[in-house]
C-alpha cells in the first residue's frame, strides 16, 4: 500500500497543523495511502483531524526551542539542548534510516525536522521538506555566540540541504540552506462552527461576547484570573490550563469539542502568533488579540499576513499578565476585517505535488 512517512516537529502543534490538511487531501489523490507519524505530538491531537489512516511511533524529530511556557524561550537551554542533540548526531541517524527501511515508506515528509531530510537520503527514499520556516532561518536569530554555534548551524543546513524538494508555505521564510524551493499557498482547515451549541453549553447572555484564550500546544501555566473574572461582557473559555471556578471563565478540557471547534465557534480569539492559530483565524475571520514574543523570526510574517488579510489587535506583554485586555478585546471587536481574502489553497498545492511520488 502506498507510505508517506511524516516527521513532525513536536516544537508546539503547528507543524502537526500544516501537514495534516495536506496529508487529507492526499488520500483524496492517492487511493489506499497511509501516513506513518514519527513525532513526540500526542496521538489525541490526529483524532478527528486526520482522515486518513495513520500510526504513530513517538520519537524525537528535533529539538525545535526550549521554552518557558508559550511566550519566552530559553535561549541557552536550547542550544544545550542541541549540543546535546548533535553529539549523539550518528546515532540518531543510523535509528531513523533503519527506521525508514523497514517501513518502506514512497515517501518522506518532514516538518521541519533536518534529522529526517538526511535519513531520508541515506535511506535512498524520495524526501521532502514541507514548512513554513527551516530551524536554520529560526536559530541564528537565537545566536548569542556567533562563532560558537557556526558549526552547528552548518551541520543544520547540510542536513537540510539532502532533501529533493522543499514547499514553502506561505506565509514563511526563505528556508535557510534547503534546495529546490517551491512556494505554495496558505495552509488552513478550520472547523465547522458548532457557536450555538457552545454557548448553550456556557450558558451565555446574547450580549457576551465569548473569547478563547489559546495558546497552543506549549501552555500557559497560569492567567490573570481574577481580572478575567471581572471583566463584564466577556465570557472566557481556556485551554491548556485549569481556572479556579468561576462563572465567568470555563475549562475547554470540561466541553465536548476540540479545540478547532472552539476556534470555529468563539467571537474571539487571545493567543500568540503561531501559524495554526492565525492561520484558522483569518480563515475563519475571526477577531485576534495576539501578544508577541519578538524573538521567534516567523512571527513578523505571520502578523503581517494577520493584519493584511484579518483582523489583529496587540496586547503588550504586560497588559496581558497584568489582566489589562478590555481596551485590546473593544478594539478588535470594533475594527473592521480586511476584505482581502488570501490564497488558502497550500494543502492542495503540496498533495498535487506530492501525489507524483506515488505514481
Amino acid at each position: 500500500m502506498p507510505t508517506i512517512w511524516c516527521a513532525i516537529s513536536g516544537h508546539g502543534f503547528g507543524h502537526a497543523a500544516q501537514v495534516v490538511p495536506v496529508l487529507n487531501q492526499l488520500g483524496r489523490l492517492v487511493p489506499g495511502i497511509v501516513a506513518s507519524l514519527n513525532t513526540t505530538v500526542p496521538a489525541s491531537f490526529f483524532h478527528d483531524r486526520l482522515s486518513i489512516p495513520w500510526s504513530l511511533r513517538t520519537a524525537e524529530q528535533d529539538v525545535g526551542c526550549i521554552q518557558n511556557g508559550p511566550l519566552d524561550i530559553d535561549v541557552p537551554a536550547t542550544w544545550r539542548a542541541l549540543r546535546t542533540f548533535h553529539a549523539t548526531w550518528e546515532s540518531r541517524l543510523n535509528l531513523e534510516i533503519a527506521a525508514m527501511r523497514a517501513a518502506a515508506p514512497d515517501l518522506i515528509v518532514a516538518d521541519t525536522p533536518y534529522l529526517a531530510a538526511s535519513a531520508g537520503r541515506h535511506a535512498g527514499i524520495p524526501t521532502a521538506v514541507l514548512a513554513n520556516f527551516a530551524w536554520s532561518d529560526i536559530l541564528p536569530s537565537l545566536d548569542d555566540n556567533a562563532s560558537e554555534h557556526h558549526s552547528l548551524l552548518q551541520s543544520i543546513e547540510h542536513a537540510y540541504a539532502a532533501a529533493d524538494i522543499a514547499l514553502r508555505i506561505a506565509p514563511g521564510l526563505p528556508l535557510a540552506g534547503v534546495r529546490n524551493v517551491v512556494n505554495i499557498g496558505a495552509i488552513a482547515e478550520p472547523a465547522l462552527s458548532q457557536r450555538d451549541d457552545l454557548r448553550s453549553r456556557l450558558g451565555m447572555r446574547p450580549s457576551d461576547r465569548l473569547v478563547l484564550v489559546g495558546f497552543g500546544g506549549i501552555p500557559l501555566k497560569n492567567l490573570p484570573w481574577d481580572q478575567m473574572a471581572d471583566m463584564d461582557g466577556f465570557r472566557f473559555l481556556v485551554d491548556g490550563v485549569l481556572p479556579p471556578s468561576s462563572a465567568q471563565i470555563s475549562s475547554l478540557s470540561a466541553l465536548p469539542f476540540s479545540f478547532k471547534t472552539a476556534l470555529a465557534s468563539v467571537d474571539v480569539l487571545i493567543t500568540k502568533p503561531g501559524y495554526g492559530t492565525i492561520l484558522e483565524a483569518v480563515a475563519l475571520e475571526l477577531p485576534v488579540v495576539y501578544v508577541r514574543r519578538y524573538n521567534f523570526a516567523d512571527e513578523t510574517p505571520l502578523v503581517e499576513f494577520l493584519h493584511a488579510f484579518g483582523q489583529g489587535v496587540e496586547l503588550s506583554r504586560q497588559d496581558f499578565v497584568s489582566g489589562h485586555w478590555r481596551p485590546a478585546l473593544e478594539a478588535v471587536g470594533a475594527g473592521r476585517a480586511s476584505t482581502r481574502r488570501p490564497s488558502m489553497a497550500g494543502a492542495v498545492e503540496a498533495a498535487t505535488i506530492l501525489a507524483q511520488y506515488f505514481q
